[in-house]
């Protein structure tokens, strides 16, 4: 009983809270330490699955618990206080964080089981665990799982103690980590933020805007645009948030990603957007929205041209359809559609696009006549995991201002970063020069002009940066008859230290 009872004591003290509220730079230190457990049992680009599905389950539990306690308090009604209606969502009994955590067997199937509990209880978070699998003793021995849960069990996260701000912030934290540590596969679910805010702060989106990303990745484009709203002392939940994307565990990730940012109403619909769009008015037309934004997958073979060649059904190939192994314009026609009357959309693009002959021009022509580029930003190279190609962004405006009428302006801003040891990357002050760059909307040496699209049409409507914008050092004009004078006066000194030269060999006896 003695050996039980200090046990006892060693597992409370081991799991109690690590102090009432925690800081960010501790909570990101922490949560990381998770994946430190999982090193050598499973595959690196694998760890974001398993250990946001655990901090998303235990923060459901916890905030249940607060919840409950509060309308314990106010109700003095244990019944009332579990009443579903009182909870944002509802965990079934049997199916909570404590529950899993008195099993010391099969903690895989305990957890797998509390899971799907979950989903069926909540219509909004169906599929959220995706396809989550630790019963699987292979990968997931119960001696894992038990440090891996108790690593959790140090963190209680109730709002009191970690705010949705702060652990909405942990996340997109970790998703950034779990991108790096996958390489080249991080670009599949994650841009670098740095990035999102040039294109946020160009868009501009405002209270109240529906905001829309096709290929929504793990949410950070609609979290940004949310973010933006918070810093220009704006509402943010006023906005209306939608999304799409193909990959079910991203999917997941990005459900995780606004709900631990206390945002339940966005709509995240899973599908494939260019072959099947989600997000389609009551008589199957393309729904339009106030900003779109996306960094698509960079030159997409086998995107869905076998569709589109046909006539898209939903009419987005209005200005042609892209060729079979660039899916580039295609993602930016579906991003046209998805527009109103006043929208405006920014996209991260291959700087092929710029320049491509065949379908590809036909299509920029037809952009360019209707007058709906803004802008195009050159991105520095190596910024992306999984490429290192430099990218663009393109900025579409179906309501330019006057004065941006029949123009395009270009930022050189291939020159503005931060140089890493793998991989580039922005900084605050590279972010605010690039989107003030396109915000001022005029000519700056070396860095930004505003162009006629009579111009542009003089050069076939080829859109390269380089074309428009003079990016190297002018070289000095040559005064050739000074130059000359220079060089006869080096001759001759060259040929009085000869003859210098030739008179000591002389007198040493080497004349010959």
């Amino acid at each position: 009983m003695a050996k039980e009872a200090r046990d006892t004591a060693l597992f409370e003290k081991e799991v109690k809270p690590l102090k009432k509220v925690m800081t960010l730079q501790e909570l990101e230190s922490h949560l990381w330490g998770a994946a430190d457990i999982l090193r050598g049992s499973i595959d690196s680009a694998d760890y974001k699955h398993y250990i946001f599905g655990l901090l998303f389950f235990k923060r459901l539990s916890d905030v249940w618990e607060e919840e409950y306690d509060e309308r314990l308090a106010e109700f003095n009604d244990k019944e009332l206080a579990r009443d579903p209606e009182e909870h944002r969502f509802h965990i079934p009994k049997g199916a909570f964080w404590k529950d899993v955590r008195k099993s010391s067997t099969d903690i895989g199937s305990h957890l797998n089981r509390a899971f799907r509990e979950i989903e069926d209880a909540n219509l909004r978070l169906r599929g959220v665990f995706q396809d989550v699998d630790f019963n699987n003793k292979e990968r997931f021995p119960d001696k894992i799982l038990q440090q891996l849960l108790q690593h959790f069990d140090k963190l209680r996260l109730r709002h009191e103690d970690v705010p949705a701000d702060v652990l909405g912030n942990a996340y997109e934290y970790l998703i950034a980590k779990f991108a790096d540590d996958a390489g080249k596969k991080g670009g599949e679910f994650y841009t670098p933020k740095e990035v999102v805010r040039v294109i946020v702060e160009c868009l501009q989106p405002k209270k109240g805007m529906s905001i829309y990303d096709p290929t929504c990745g793990s949410g950070g484009m609609l979290l940004e645009s949310f973010h933006y709203l918070e810093r220009n002392k704006q509402d943010p939940k006023s906005l209306h948030l939608y999304g799409q994307e193909k990959n079910l565990n991203t999917w997941a990730i990005c459900q995780m990603n606004l709900f631990l940012h206390d945002i339940d109403d966005a709509y995240i619909e899973r599908g494939d957007t260019l072959r099947d769009p989600k997000h389609l008015t009551d008589d199957k037309a393309i729904k339009t929205f106030d900003r779109v934004i996306a960094n698509p997958p960079f030159s997409l073979a086998n995107w869905g041209q076998d569709v589109w060649k046909a006539g898209d059904s939903y009419g987005r190939d209005a200005y042609g359809c892209p060729p079979r192994s660039y899916g580039d314009l295609a993602f930016v026609q579906h991003m046209v559609a998805s527009l109103n009357s006043k929208g405006k959309l920014g996209v991260v693009l291959p700087h092929g696009i710029l320049f491509r002959g065949g379908a590809e021009a036909k299509i920029r022509q037809g952009l360019l006549k209707d007058d709906l580029i803004e802008g195009v930003i050159g991105l520095a190279s190596n910024l992306f995991y999984g490429t290192g190609i430099p990218a663009c962004v393109l900025v579409i405006n179906k309501n330019k201002p006057k004065e941006h009428k029949d123009k395009v302006i270009f930022v050189h801003g291939a020159e503005h970063f931060v140089e890493g040891k793998n991989q580039n990357s922005l900084s605050e002050e590279n972010v605010k020069t690039l989107a003030q760059g396109f915000l001022d909307y005029k000519d700056q040496e070396r860095f930004s002009r505003v162009v006629d699209l009579k111009e542009i049409g003089e050069n076939d409507f080829n859109l390269n940066i380089a074309r428009y914008v003079q990016t190297t050092e002018e070289e000095e004009k040559i005064d050739v008859k000074a130059e000359l004078k220079g060089l006869k006066e080096l001759m001759a000194q060259r040929d009085q230290a000869e003859a210098k030269m030739l008179g000591f060999m002389k007198e040493l006896g080497y004349d010959s």
